[in-house]
């Protein structure tokens, strides 16, 4: 399975690995400064790409601009951390390369975490951020809403509850390895938790019940893949092989179809928790970004 993988690849897997799986099992107040330590270490930012701090709906926020702009589409960006870390800071080299990509300019909103900050306080924060956009005249065509890990969990919670309370929704969304099910059914679970680099099952279930403020895991207020999907806008979903999540993406896939959603499942062999992460140094990261980009100017109108 991995015979096919680049020689950077099959480097620095092992490397992201011993660099970030400990880190993601620690407590939120370890989590953070080293996540954002590591992250300056192993992402690259690309020329070309002009990075602001911002304030949007109150919090702070990053707006990435491209050199090379095409049009007037935002991709509103909701980062990953498993809702107890992470930041538009951890995610900037990552977000500069889709920037590029896309020809389209990033806002990445640093929404409230837990265990301070448990449920609803992100999809609050990721609901007020949206209605900010709107009020500076943007227009819900020209914007998509992209995640990764409990990113993409946000995303797609945020595109729902849009839909639910009748308000403008985005163009499409993009989730990169979703985390959808809190509650851990999926049997890629048991199947994948030898082979993933990055998270471990004890260290989902910590941090989901952290965030859930005493809902249950199944609730779909939590747990978007059991939800209501009909009604959402195109999507694309990437998701490796090799982790945990697997089945959050691949079920979330099935059941989107199924609604009625038009969604493209990028299934990558050999790959691991948001590889994204790596663009500009490994092949496979730039392959997938390459596809972002290109289905985000495939939803121009």
């Amino acid at each position: 399975m991995t015979d096919s993988l680049s020689l950077r690849a099959r480097l620095f897997g092992p490397v992201s690995q011993f660099l970030l799986q400990p880190v993601l099992a620690a407590p939120a107040e370890q989590l953070r400064p080293k996540l954002e330590r590591i992250a300056g270490l192993i992402t690259r930012i690309p020329r070309g790409v002009t990075i602001e701090p911002i304030t949007l709906a109150g919090r702070p926020a990053e707006k990435l601009t491209p050199k090379d702009r095409a049009g007037t589409q935002v991709i509103y960006y909701l980062h990953g951390g498993a809702y107890l870390g992470g930041s538009p800071r951890t995610h900037r080299g990552m977000l500069a390369h889709i920037a590029k990509a896309a020809a389209a300019t990033v806002v990445a909103i640093d929404y409230r975490l837990a265990p301070e900050h448990p449920y609803p306080a992100a999809l609050d924060d990721a609901v007020a951020g949206w209605q900010a956009l709107l009020a500076q005249g943007l227009r819900p065509a020209d914007l998509v809403i992209g995640g990764d890990s409990a990113g993409g969990n946000l995303a797609l919670v945020t595109a729902i509850a849009l839909r639910d309370r009748g308000l403008p929704q985005p163009s499409g969304l993009v989730l990169l390895s979703p985390w959808t099910d809190l509650s851990s059914s999926g049997s890629s679970m048991g199947t994948r938790a030898e082979r993933d680099r990055l998270l471990t099952v004890r260290g989902i279930d910590r941090a989901a019940r952290q965030f859930a403020g005493g809902l249950p895991l199944t609730d779909p207020r939590l747990s978007p893949l059991f939800a209501k999907l009909n009604g959402l806008p195109k999507t694309l979903i990437q998701v490796g092989d090799d982790e945990v999540l697997l089945d959050d993406s691949l079920r979330l896939a099935e059941a989107a179809g199924k609604a009625g959603v038009d969604v493209t499942l990028e299934h990558r062999l050999g790959l691991w928790h948001v590889w994204q992460v790596m663009a500009g140094w490994m092949p496979e990261a730039d392959q997938s970004i390459a596809a972002i980009g290109a289905f985000v100017r495939g939803l121009q109108r």
